[in-house]
């Protein structure tokens, strides 16, 4: 089996892109060797899934987050069904990492630091260059997409890189960040990021218990009530709760016609 069957599979699959990349050409400084979560990795496999246009400019969250879920969801499954293709075809093994979670949240990274970085593996994988918000530009869907990868002990060579710089300074990214996450050239204030990006998580959490905890019983009664405890409530069923795609939703790159997108053979959705 070769490069070309993973990569139609992954098409008939619902990707709307797929890359390889030889474990040798995957660089990232924070993250962790590759062979500690596979020891015989020889390549990565990376697969894009584009957000929804129309989720992304919405002006309500939660239809973004849906569009954000909903891409997490058929990435996750896709994922599983790849490395058991792998697997079952090669005799080799393969290994999923998925979008976003689960994280590795013991210190010093505290969930800060994925096993692998997916935009680094994006970048190795020839779908995409870095743009000024340090995300993956990619050529046909600009900064619209969210990646997943997959280990294995196939051997296959990288694709070829994405050599044009996409990035076209317009520092839309940099204005439009409410957290001023990106002022930094070269750096994405995390901290400042999820904050903003992510209320509902585990920091949101714990400041809410400790208010609670030192409130009277009438003071609780009307805590157990707010909109904000249930947004927290609301969180610890859904998971992460993204609630600002602003550095996605206004890159412009990638915005115009993508009838160019579909590779031969990509069934249509």
């Amino acid at each position: 089996m070769n490069k070309e069957d993973i990569r139609q599979y992954g098409y008939d699959l619902g990707a709307d892109v797929v890359g390889f990349a030889a474990i040798e050409d995957y660089k990232s400084e924070k993250s962790p060797d590759p062979k500690t979560l596979l020891p015989g990795v020889k390549s990565l496999i990376v697969l894009g899934y584009r957000e929804i246009d129309g989720a992304l400019d919405s002006n309500n969250d939660r239809i973004s987050l849906a569009s954000r879920m909903g891409a997490m969801d058929i990435s996750k499954a896709n994922n599983y069904r790849i490395s058991r293709f792998i697997e079952n075809k090669c005799k080799v093994k393969a290994a999923s990492v998925t979008f976003s979670y689960p994280l590795d949240m013991t210190p010093p990274t505290m969930g800060l630091v994925g096993d692998i970085s997916l935009r680094h593996a994006a970048v190795a994988a020839g779908l995409g260059v870095f743009g000024r918000h340090n995300l993956v530009i990619n050529p046909t869907f600009g900064s619209r997409l969210i990646y997943t990868a997959i280990l294995t002990e196939l051997q296959m060579v990288s694709d070829p890189p994405v050599t044009e710089d996409l990035c076209n300074d317009c520092n839309l990214c940099v204005k439009k960040c409410p957290a001023g996450a990106l002022d930094e050239e070269g750096k994405t204030d995390m901290m400042k990021c999820l904050r903003v990006s992510q209320p509902s998580g585990i920091g949101g959490m714990i400041g809410y218990l400790r208010k609670f905890i030192g409130a009277t019983p009438e003071e609780q009664k009307a805590l157990l009530m707010d909109p904000r405890f249930l947004s927290l409530y609301q969180a610890s069923f859904i998971g992460f709760q993204y609630q600002c795609f602003n550095c996605i939703a206004v890159c412009p790159v990638g915005r115009e016609n993508r009838a160019g997108s579909k590779k031969k053979g990509k069934k249509k959705a």
